[in-house]
């Protein structure tokens, strides 16, 4: 009796050592999927929060979008999340992306990538440039978020740019930039020591907007950046570059001003740049 006990419990454990083989080879062999889909994305960015982020304290902007096989439901991604794709606000996008569905994707990680194939359709719904609210005339009455000004941010290439009569942009060491209508970028660069308690803030010390300081013109515009840059086209009116391809001689110098500003529209610092006619 005693034995035929032994040999069963044996036999279970057997079993369910087979069991986790078993998985554990399923596992193993377990393959990925990956097709083509569409999706939608949203002229008006979200908020999502950091995973470890459980009070919700530090907002982060993102991406809004929609499968066409999850209809009716809307996602977060964050600005990076689909390969080989920049997302301009105010625009309405139809994509046609590859999916892959990891098989054994990381901890506390997404269990899905995406790469665009080719954008099927890319809609301007809103004017990228807001105008700013009325009580907002002045550089005084931007209000500046707690901690702040503190100098996080610089303008890549010492924020000295070149502009010939045909509107080509450079930066001034003759580098080229794409076409001022196009995406032609002024990037930001992280200058904050990590050793500052700013350096892994969330949102609230995180350049979303920038309010506009131009030399030829009073009135005050707030524009969006495109992922730690701002487009060229939304902070230069097209009368502002007329004037400087038109009326400007060549050597003249031109200095805006930004007041960046957080996804709350408070302001983080002051930074500067330069167009010279060449």
């Amino acid at each position: 009796m005693k034995t035929m006990k032994t040999w069963r419990n044996i036999f279970v454990m057997c079993t369910a050592l087979l069991s986790l083989a078993s998985c554990s080879s399923d596992d193993d062999n377990a393959k990925d999927i990956v097709n083509e889909i569409n999706m939608s994305v949203s002229a008006e960015p979200g908020v999502m929060y950091n995973l470890f982020d459980s009070m919700g304290e530090h907002p982060i902007e993102c991406m809004r979008v929609m499968t066409e096989d999850e209809p009716g439901r809307w996602q977060n991604l964050y600005f990076s999340e689909i390969k080989g794709f920049i997302y301009e606000r105010g625009h309405e996008y139809e994509l046609r992306v590859m999916r892959t569905i990891l098989a054994n994707p990381l901890q506390d990680a997404s269990d899905r990538t995406y790469e665009l194939v080719r954008i099927l359709a890319d809609k301007k719904v809103e004017e990228v440039a807001e105008p700013v609210k009325k009580e907002v005339k002045s550089e005084a009455d931007i209000e500046y978020e707690q901690q702040c000004p503190v100098e996080k941010y610089a303008i890549a290439k010492g924020g000295e740019y070149m502009v010939d009569a045909e509107g080509k942009v450079t930066y001034a060491d003759g580098t080229p930039t794409p076409e001022f209508d196009k995406h032609a970028q002024i990037y930001l660069e992280n200058i904050l020591d990590k050793s500052h308690p700013l350096w892994q803030a969330g949102a609230r010390y995180q350049a979303t907007y920038a309010y506009v300081l131009s030399p030829l013109s009073d009135e005050i515009r707030l524009v969006p950046s495109n992922h730690s840059c701002f487009l060229f086209k939304n902070i230069l009116t097209e009368s502002e570059m007329t004037h400087v391809q038109q009326s400007m001689k060549q050597g003249e110098t031109l200095h805006y001003h930004l007041i960046l500003a957080n996804v709350y529209k408070r302001g983080i610092q002051k930074v500067e740049f330069t167009i010279k006619k060449k």
